[in-house]
């Protein structure tokens, strides 16, 4: 018997969202205070359901109802994402909060504490015990519009940005996105500078560049990484890319989950960490801002 014909032979499936561009060849500018580096903190606050559905976890997954690793998740919402507002505050650094509408619900006082420190509100999602990659298309499009209209209820500010709960995408989530009022999404990791994605509407869509690996969940969950070697790598990658910014405007996104974090000896190391920007930002060195402010400025340059 032969073997099977190969799958592609030719030009690959494409998403058709944006062509290839090499960052070395493409026009320079800086950000609105002069300089060359954006930089921002991404607090993702999520709530998941009991004894049911998808979460991230410290230990082996139990039959449901899975205390252990529920009640981990959960810390975050009671403790840890009230260290790190703390932190937020006393550095004075401004971040966003990436909110499970779900947490209107479970706890709104924590969303109205961010809200309360000039925290931008990014949608992201009902829940993060479910992802919507592979709904139908009106379910995902009303679940889009639904996340929307509880933050402008709750919160009196609608989102512009979205981050899918796992980073799961139907063909069709960049459309669904610019068709319900979102100006820019966070799902895509592909570059160090905002991207405008195609969508089938004239409106568009920017793709702010949000990290994969400055994000504490594959750091410490699935690589299993010290927080000292986190907040090491947070240092590092802040250095680097502000040499790499004398030629070029770049963004530097962090990504922080509050029950990891947040844990007490983690948050110490976190400290340091955003002791080292901070500083860059008195320094005057880097624009320390949120997603939304960095697609608008996007959208600025592009008129």
């Amino acid at each position: 018997m032969s073997d099977p014909k190969p799958q592609y032979l030719g030009v690959l499936p494409d998403h058709g969202r944006f062509p290839y561009s090499a960052i070395t060849q493409r026009d320079t500018y800086r950000w609105p205070n002069g300089s060359g580096l954006a930089v921002y903190l991404a607090l993702n606050i999520e709530h998941f359901a009991f004894g049911q559905g998808m979460g991230a976890a410290i230990g082996p997954l139990s039959p449901q109802p899975d205390v252990l690793n529920y009640s981990w998740r959960e810390y975050g919402n009671r403790v840890g994402a009230w260290r790190c507002l703390d932190l937020f505050r006393q550095l004075d650094l401004p971040f966003a909060s990436l909110i499970n509408t779900a947490l209107y619900d479970h706890c709104p006082e924590l969303v109205q504490a961010c809200v309360d420190q000039g925290s931008e509100l990014v949608g992201h999602g009902h829940s993060n015990a479910e992802r919507q990659g592979g709904w139908h298309e009106d379910d995902e499009k009303q679940m889009l519009q639904m996340c929307a209209d509880l933050m402008q209820r709750h919160s009196g500010c609608r989102p512009t940005g979205w981050l899918s709960p796992w980073i799961s995408e139907s063909l069709v989530t960049p459309d669904l996105l610019a068709e319900t009022g979102y100006t820019y999404t966070l799902n895509w990791c592909h570059d160090d500078q905002p991207i405008r994605m195609s969508t089938r509407n004239a409106q568009g869509l920017w793709s702010v560049p949000y990290p994969q690996e400055l994000n504490d969940i594959p750091m410490i969950v699935a690589r299993q990484m010290d927080g000292k070697d986190f907040a090491q790598m947070l240092i590092d990658q802040l250095d680097e890319m502000l040499e790499q910014s004398c030629h070029q405007p770049l963004v530097m996104g962090i990504a922080l989950h509050p029950y990891l974090v947040g844990q007490p000896y983690r948050l110490r190391h976190l400290r340091r960490a955003l002791q080292h920007l901070a500083q860059a930002r008195r320094d005057g060195l880097v624009w320390v801002t949120t997603p939304g402010e960095i697609a608008q400025q996007a959208t600025q340059r592009s008129v």
